[in-house]
């Protein structure tokens, strides 16, 4: 199974996919490709497969990519195809963490084998308060992640479960006990 974490910026999906790994050892996390710089603590291939652009553009234009977008700063972010197929020919369960568009494209090619999980922030000011206090992009930054909420909340429809944030462990147990639903 595929199961595909996604909410706008700042709501808590890093977060909660890292606890749920922590729990379920036998889940691969997909590392996702970027052709942003590279944060203090991160290393490719554990955080993110980091590419120029002109890599990227190599990968688009190859269909080597479940999923793609242009965000922030016109960085490219996407999911390896290769990733994916792999670990499902050997039977394994992967989790996304991805934006909503991302998880939208990833249930569009794997249907039924893609779970997609929203994680609902508590409020607009919580979200705002969580991305100033990561402290990891500009005020512009922050404010352009703002205003894709309402975008990304509005294709919440779209999506097989809703889990609201207000309370972390809450949370990280409702996401567990719906992989756990299908991973028995």
């Amino acid at each position: 199974m595929l199961f595909v974490i996604a909410a706008p910026s700042g709501a808590g999906k890093t977060t909660i996919v890292n606890e749920i790994l922590k729990m379920n050892p036998e889940l691969i996390f997909s590392v996702s490709a970027t052709t942003r710089k590279i944060r203090k603590g991160e290393n490719e291939g554990k955080d993110y497969f980091f590419f120029t652009k002109e890599e990227f553009q190599d990968k688009i234009n190859n269909h080597e990519l479940v999923e793609y977008e242009v965000l922030f700063n016109q960085d490219y972010y996407g999911t390896l195809k290769s990733f994916v197929e792999n670990n499902l020919e050997e039977n394994k369960s992967v989790i996304f963490d991805v934006d909503v568009k991302g998880a939208l494209a990833i249930k569009n090619i794997y249907k039924d084998n893609a779970v997609l999980i929203f994680i609902m922030p508590p409020d607009i000011e919580t979200l705002k308060e969580r991305l100033k206090n990561r402290a990891t992009e500009s005020q512009e930054q922050i404010n352009e992640r703002i205003k894709r909420v309402d975008l990304e909340i509005g294709k919440t429809n779209h999506f097989d479960y809703i889990v609201l944030n207000d309370n972390l462990k809450n949370a990280v147990t409702e996401v567990n006990n719906i992989i756990k639903s299908f991973n028995k």
